[in-house]
């Protein structure tokens, strides 16, 4: 394009904040789950993992449908969701803006997110299952497309 120089910034014309990208600070504790390490232990190792909260909120959800395992998939989950959190403020989000989901380093939030909303639906809190699910879409993905992360 005549005019444009890549050396700088592109501003951003849409209004709003820029995405936010996570830091890849996880990197070990990604490779652990893919190797197949327990999710359990990778948590204890990083506890700052979104992505080790959020595979253990996703394998308890799916493991079974009683009480208790909505329970203990919701506690994952806002604890992936709190750490990732933190990270995104410390990234500089300011409570709105995109968090990609096609970022690696945003992908354990987002799935600690869907978690969330999938156990707060199922222990019936309706207003917070709506509330992350939402938090999705402000974000710039959706259910189907974090869903298709892990």
């Amino acid at each position: 394009m005549v005019g444009m120089s890549t050396s700088q910034p592109v501003e951003n014309l849409l209004g709003g904040p820029p995405p936010t990208h996570l830091p890849d600070e996880h990197a070990a504790s990604r490779a652990a789950l893919e190797e197949g390490q327990n999710p359990a232990h990778v948590a204890a190792a990083d506890p700052a993992s979104s992505l080790a909260w959020a595979v253990l909120a996703e394998q308890t959800l799916d493991s079974g449908d009683d009480v208790v395992h909505a329970v203990t998939a919701y506690a994952y989950a806002r604890t992936g969701y709190h750490r990732g959190l933190d990270a995104l403020r410390r990234a500089g989000w300011r409570g709105q803006g995109k968090i990609p989901a096609d970022h690696l380093p945003n992908q354990g939030f987002l799935r600690a997110l869907l978690a969330l909303s999938r156990a707060a639906d199922r222990i019936g809190e309706d207003a917070e299952a709506h509330r992350c699910a939402q938090f999705l879409v402000d974000a710039g993905t959706s259910a189907s497309e974090v869903r298709a992360l892990s």
